[in-house]
């Protein structure tokens, strides 16, 4: 088994997940598994297979999709205006990380 309950327990801590036992066995079970099937992926032999430079625009390696150019920004009046709450020029928003 590559996946440990330690490496289950970790990553839920980094996401703030609370897992029941049953949810940490279940999700060590499909981490494995996922593992084990790119491991398959990385012994298929792919030397003669070309890289692929746009996945869906069929273009040079060095195309662009627009004329890249300055354009004329928002004022930032206008960018705090629709906003639910602002202050000294900035955007307020809830605090979302606390340990």
């Amino acid at each position: 088994m590559k996946i440990t309950e330690k490496d289950v327990r970790y990553v839920a801590a980094l996401a703030h997940l609370d897992l029941t036992e049953k949810e940490t066995a279940q999700y060590v079970a499909e981490l494995d598994s996922i593992l084990t099937y790119v491991e398959k992926l990385n012994q298929i032999d792919t030397s003669t297979v070309e890289p692929m430079a746009q996945v869906l625009h069929k273009a040079a390696e060095t195309d662009a999709l627009r004329e890249d150019r300055d354009r004329q920004g928002f004022r930032q009046e206008q960018s705090l205006g629709n906003a639910p709450e602002s202050g000294a020029g900035h955007f307020k928003v809830a605090k979302v990380i606390a340990r």
